[in-house]
Order: structure tokens, then C-alpha cells, then sequence
């Protein structure tokens, strides 16, 4: 398995408008590229940050951005964007929590 993390600086007060387009994104990339789906937070430094697991490295390379209008709320609310960092899952023991 492959994943890859995102890290960004917010414009104050766009916080609502990047989670509205990371959903959007996220989703879509979800369903038409076979992304296992991505996590989101906010980091004590005021940081956002994304986690995004996939099949391998080559399914994420392959996949065009497929919500162009999510992009662009995205886009719109970020201030600083870091370099992303590409990870190879060694090891998986992050469990979901048991359905009530």
C-alpha cells in the first residue's frame, strides 16, 4: 500500500470552504479513482494536514483531478501549501472504531 501526506496553512476564516472542497475531492477521487480514502486534521500549529492511503504509488499517479470545482475551494482557502510527503505502508495496525 502506498499513502501520501498533505500539509497546509489556511486563510483565516476559510477553514469551512477547504473542508467543504477536501470532501468534494476526496470523494470523487474515492469513487473514480480507487483511492482507500484520506483522513483530514488540524495540527496544534495550526497546520492542516491529510493523510491518503491507495492501492500503490501508480493508482494515484493515474489519477486526474476529478473535481475541478472542489479544487478551486480548496485552492481558494490555502495560504501556504508544503511539500507533500509519499509514504510506503510497512505496517497497518490503525483499527476503526466497532459500530454501536
Amino acid at each position: 500500500m502506498f499513502a501520501v501526506v498533505y500539509r497546509w496553512r489556511l486563510h483565516e476564516g476559510k477553514e469551512q470552504q477547504f473542508v467543504e472542497g477536501w470532501r468534494r475531492v476526496t470523494d470523487a477521487i474515492h469513487a473514480r479513482c480507487g483511492s482507500y480514502g484520506s483522513r483530514l486534521h488540524r495540527a496544534d500549529d495550526g497546520t492542516w494536514v491529510a493523510y491518503a492511503r491507495w492501492p500503490d504509488a501508480e493508482s494515484r499517479e493515474r489519477c486526474a483531478v476529478p473535481d475541478p470545482e472542489g479544487v478551486a475551494l480548496m485552492s481558494g482557502a490555502i495560504a501556504e501549501r508544503f511539500p507533500e510527503t509519499r509514504l510506503q505502508i510497512v505496517e497497518d495496525l490503525l483499527a476503526e472504531p466497532a459500530a454501536p
